[in-house]
């Protein structure tokens, strides 16, 4: 009974400080703007900037070597290069787009997906193995997951597509394979 008393009081007196406090004159100053007033705000200053290309550009890729050469990617290709960029640039690139990668701290160093000295050397069907299988199914260093089960066939051979294109020196079946040549933007 004693809880139900001291909560009607704080009740009415909450109800009296209300009815108080719009007899004020702080009350009446309205802090509202008509709609045809816009807010004020300083302008905003757009700084001139050096990248030739952002990161997720639809059918291109800067050679990582040198940004001012663009290689231009078939659907296929940039395909793989969103696969890529989801599953392996963390360990097969030296920085990413969200920063420096994790390469350096895996032992084995996985190779990078550009090396087209090492890679070249190796069929399609190879790498397609490696990726599907991991680096345990080919007796490579186990840090490598396989992606067989993550990655559809398709994806797997975008992902080839892209690794192709990228690599340097070229990969010498790309010439008439149909796909992207690069293309240098130099002036």
């Amino acid at each position: 009974m004693k809880i139900r008393i001291i909560y009607l009081f704080i009740l009415i007196g909450g109800i009296v400080l209300a009815f108080a406090a719009k007899k004020t004159k702080a009350s009446q100053v309205c802090w509202c703007w008509s709609e045809d007033q816009g807010m004020v705000a300083a302008p905003i200053v757009h700084r001139e900037s050096k990248e030739y290309l952002s990161y997720g550009s639809y059918g291109v890729e800067p050679d990582w070597n040198d940004p001012q050469h663009i290689l231009p990617l078939n659907y296929e290709q940039a395909q793989g290069k969103r696969i890529f960029y989801q599953q392996c640039v963390w360990c097969h690139a030296d920085s990413t787009p969200a920063g420096p990668s994790n390469r350096t701290n895996v032992t084995p160093t996985p190779a990078l997906m550009n090396d087209g000295a090492t890679l070249n050397k190796m069929d399609d069907k190879a790498i397609v193995r490696i990726i599907a299988t991991g680096g345990g199914g080919v007796g490579r260093s186990a840090m490598m997951p396989p992606y067989g089960e993550t990655l559809s066939k398709d994806d797997i051979h975008n992902l080839l597509a892209y690794i192709r294109v990228i690599a340097t020196p070229t990969y010498p079946g790309l010439a008439g394979s149909g796909s992207s040549a690069p293309v240098d933007q130099k002036k």
